[in-house]
């Protein structure tokens, strides 16, 4: 089994087009909210587009990694999500995670097994397949707020 290209899978299928897991995906998650449903923060927690910044800027900072740059994502950061105030706002984010998304799963196809065993920057890290399986993980963690948030956001801008 091609471990990079089952994780490459995994990556597709919880953000791009799969039907998998939860029959559904982030795209078509977040696809059809506006901005203003986006941003909509229920009973204090995370807005979807807060997750959505999230999960990209782990996603951007793994890529920046696999194409031979430093590890410059901080846990304390991944919240830091500029102000979204309009339509293309929301557009541009979703746009930028979807094409970073596609980005990721490309450069995983292309790692070999001895990368993917090899350290992740540090030994501290662990490796490339630890690092991206838990990926996979955090993307379905975040991703199953998303289709909770969607139904409450939705339900209260039905009343």
């Amino acid at each position: 089994m091609n471990l990079a290209l089952q994780l490459a899978h995994q990556l597709q299928e919880v953000y791009i087009d799969g039907k998998w897991v939860a029959f559904t995906n982030i795209k078509e998650q977040i696809s059809d909210l506006n901005w203003e449903q986006a941003i909509t923060s229920v009973e204090g927690l995370n807005s979807i587009a807060k997750l959505t910044f999230h999960l990209n800027y782990y996603t951007a900072g793994l890529i920046q990694v696999l194409e031979g740059g430093p590890l410059e994502m901080r846990d304390k950061y991944s919240f830091n999500m500029p102000p979204i105030t309009s339509e293309s706002d929301w557009v541009a984010l979703k746009e930028k995670s979807f094409a970073d998304a596609e980005r990721l799963i490309e450069l995983v196809k292309q790692l070999s097994t001895e990368t993917l065993e090899g350290f992740f920057v540090e030994e501290k890290y662990g490796n490339y397949y630890r690092n991206l399986l838990g990926t996979v993980e955090h993307s379905y963690y975040h991703f199953g707020q998303i289709v909770i948030l969607k139904k409450l956001v939705l339900a209260r801008s039905a009343k």
